[in-house]
């Protein structure tokens, strides 16, 4: 059996493309570029709001740390069009995706704080 044949493949609107020579099976493997540059501004954005509060907030310390992460919720809370781009990028690419797009000494407090906020979102 010889041809082409695309699967839509789970609920991240991601798409496979299978060519069957014979026995031989190839696949091509592709995300969908406009979710991985949605998740990409998300964190740039909560990358800066992590970089300007820790300018009011230490970080040298594990509290200075969870304050920069509260007060980051805090501001996403009271901002609806930035709180709605987060929960937007993180259900296209996931927490874990998300995390790796940070770079900040309170990344993994406000990480977990957004799990928790994204679970109370959620209910």
């Amino acid at each position: 059996m010889s041809g082409d044949r695309n699967i839509k493949a789970g609920r991240y609107n991601r798409q496979i493309n299978f060519r069957y020579q014979g026995t031989y099976v190839e696949g091509d493997y592709n995300n969908n570029p406009e979710q991985k540059q949605n998740l990409a501004e998300a964190a740039a954005e909560i990358q800066q709001l992590l970089e300007t509060l820790d300018k009011t907030h230490p970080t040298d310390t594990t509290t200075g740390k969870m304050k920069v992460a509260v007060a980051a919720v805090e501001q996403i809370d009271t901002n609806p069009a930035l709180r709605d781009r987060l929960l937007s990028a993180l259900k296209a690419g996931g927490v874990s995706a998300f995390e790796q797009l940070l770079n900040h000494p309170a990344a993994s407090f406000f990480i977990n704080a957004l799990k928790h906020w994204q679970e109370t979102q959620q209910s």
